[in-house]
């Protein structure tokens, strides 16, 4: 089962799902593909109604062919908003993406070198490591996983500690027999501000922790991951992984912490998602100071669990559901400030869905979300705020892929 040079540098690195694109150029030597899709869908939650962007994109591929069995290649890609700012919070992949009216954000952009034989060696923003262990329950189109530790950061898009689409990230991939392995590092320095979204203050965290807000400053360095994928049979496939970083916390008082970022787990899938028949996939990971709660405060620690069940019948019509759940229990709350040490942190919820897929490219979809999270919280204020971006909500939408 090796997976050929194609499949490891321009589908396991990426590791998106229903990723396709269309050769638009081929000679003897080079390659062009386009890929991505356009995303329209209507969704009904926090009390409004409204058109909203899917977290469309576009994305080129380019790769060359080089001596003694050596091809070079290159993956860029733009989130597009063709349809005009959205203020609703909804998105598992980035809450700047669903509110942003910029018609391109950056993606992922990455330059590699790959072999048969000695793997693919890949430089830039791409997808992390740890995305190969928790991918299998990423297939929502609009509630998708909050559970797996990739969209940290009050579910931004894992850039920061490189779970998700990790910046600066230096990754070796390869494959022997059954077993494909990956290895990464982070090489980068980095200060950002985490703080609560209030309607009023705007969301510049900088802002924030100068007037003395409770707004954090982040100090992060290099992070370090690795993922294993076994291939046990034709339909079961197994993973594990861990990732690593260290931080420094300020907090508004003037106090300070550092910290070890950690999260380590494992999944399993059965069968195929786009493929008739039974699909079933499950992950559970345990992280230490990996996340945010909706607040921006730092979880000291957590679990996380996804599942996802579907069939796809030979009609086309595809039902599923999936369960998630982060429970950082109570007494997560780290940071030296006037809150309650008992805050109780659980985002739980189920989602259902009916996908029809009239072709491979086109899918007709309808998806509700049933909340059940508890954000326990002696200050009802706040308690109310955590809760606003995980209410309950219906949408239905287009997918139309390249």
């Amino acid at each position: 089962m090796k997976k050929t040079l194609v499949a490891s540098a321009l589908a396991a690195v990426i590791f998106v799902p229903t990723a396709s694109a269309i050769e638009i150029y081929k000679d003897d030597k080079n390659a062009v593909e386009i890929g991505g899709y356009v995303d329209a869908r209507i969704i009904n939650t926090q009390g409004e109604t409204e058109v909203v962007n899917g977290a469309s994109r576009i994305n080129f591929g380019f790769t060359r062919e080089m001596s003694d069995g050596w091809k070079a290649f290159t993956k860029l890609e733009w989130g597009v908003n063709p349809f005009g700012n959205s203020e609703i919070v909804y998105s598992s992949e980035s809450n700047f993406e669903s509110k942003s009216g910029d018609f391109l954000n950056n993606r992922l952009g990455y330059v590699g070198l790959g072999h048969d034989t000695y793997g693919t060696l890949t430089i830039g923003k791409q997808w992390g490591a740890w995305y190969d262990v928790v991918y299998n329950t990423n297939y929502g189109f609009v509630w998708d996983g909050n559970a797996s530790g990739t969209y940290t950061y009050n579910k931004a898009d894992g850039a920061v500690n490189g779970t998700g689409r990790g910046d600066k990230v230096v990754q070796y991939r390869n494959s022997f027999g059954d077993v494909s392995f990956a290895l990464q590092a982070q090489l980068k320095n980095d200060t950002f501000y985490t703080c609560e979204s209030i309607s009023g203050l705007g969301t510049d965290c900088e802002q924030r922790w100068n007037e003395g807000d409770e707004s954090q400053e982040v100090d992060y360095g290099y992070t370090y991951g690795g993922a294993i994928t076994y291939q046990a049979t034709d339909m079961l496939t197994l993973t594990a992984g861990i990732n690593r970083g260290e931080f420094d916390v300020r907090f508004h008082t003037g106090e300070q912490i550092t910290a070890t970022d950690l999260i380590y787990g494992v999944g399993a899938t059965w069968g195929s998602f786009d493929q008739d028949g039974f699909y079933a996939a499950a992950n559970f990971n345990k992280n230490e100071n990996h996340d945010t709660d909706n607040l921006g405060r730092l979880i000291k620690d957590s679990y996380g669990i996804e599942s996802l069940f579907s069939y796809k019948f030979e009609n086309g019509l595809r039902p599923f559901i999936s369960y998630n759940v982060l429970d950082a229990g109570s007494d997560y709350v780290i940071q030296p400030n006037n809150v309650d040490p008992n805050d109780v942190f659980k985002r739980q919820f189920v989602v259902a869905g009916l996908h029809y897929v009239w072709d491979s490219n086109t899918v007709l979809y309808v998806e509700a979300r049933k909340d059940f999270s508890d954000f326990t919280s002696a200050d009802k204020a706040q308690e109310a705020r955590m809760s606003i971006s995980e209410e309950d909500g219906v949408a239905i939408g287009i997918r139309y892929t390249l």
